[in-house]
């Protein structure tokens, strides 16, 4: 869910314009996982431009307090959310940590890095969401600290109906500063891609594991 809509047009035309997001129905991009995908998301390029730095940061403290109220930390995902994360602790002026994907294999074997208290009030920063299983790994890591979770802010989400389900299955709350719809109704209305292109696009979401450009 987003926390509103114009801060999901705002946040979607600001990502295009910086090439936090590409988009290209044609030339496909090759995820990770070995996914077709007409779209790819490197929020981290956010924080090389100081204004629109500053704009993540004001609309998630600003919307963070508004949805979850004042939590007692801030945490980050590594590595994606680490930047984006400290910038909204210091607005907040709450104290910041980070969750690895495993514990580290020597030294404290710490998961999550920083100070935190069992019973704490924690929100949870992430830069992207596209299944939700990493993003969650970092909530349970929390939980097995003792904190309290009230819920993930993420810049973006691909909105798969997978990462839906996982988030209700681990009870919570994921509201995003923009998604994935708002962002193609942005960019037709500003021309970054044709009709024809949103079409496709949308129907690469519905089945993005089984989609190719010939769709």
């Amino acid at each position: 869910m987003i926390f509103n809509k114009d801060t999901a047009s705002k946040t979607a035309e600001l990502l295009l314009q910086i090439n936090a997001i590409k988009l290209n129905s044609k030339n496909p991009f090759t995820w990770a996982s070995g996914w077709k995908s007409p779209i790819y998301c490197d929020n981290r390029v956010i924080l090389s431009f100081p204004a629109i730095r500053n704009f993540i940061r004001d609309e998630f403290a600003k919307n963070i307090e508004k949805q979850f109220g004042k939590p007692d930390v801030i945490a980050g995902v590594a590595t994606g959310a680490i930047g984006v994360g400290v910038l909204v602790a210091q607005e907040m002026g709450l104290p910041f940590v980070y969750v690895r994907p495993e514990p580290k294999k020597h030294g404290r074997m710490n998961q999550v890095e920083g100070f935190l208290q069992k019973g704490q009030n924690v929100v949870v920063v992430e830069d992207l969401i596209s299944t939700g299983n990493s993003s969650l790994l970092a909530v349970e890591a929390l939980r097995n600290e003792g904190a309290n979770v009230k819920g993930m802010a993420a810049i973006f989400t691909y909105g798969f109906p997978v990462a839906e389900e996982n988030f209700k299955a681990a009870k919570v709350d994921l509201y995003t500063l923009s998604n994935y719809m708002n962002l193609l109704e942005l960019a037709v209305t500003k021309e970054y891609i044709t009709e024809n292109e949103e079409d496709l696009l949308k129907e690469w979401r519905k089945n993005p594991a089984e989609w190719n450009v010939e769709v």
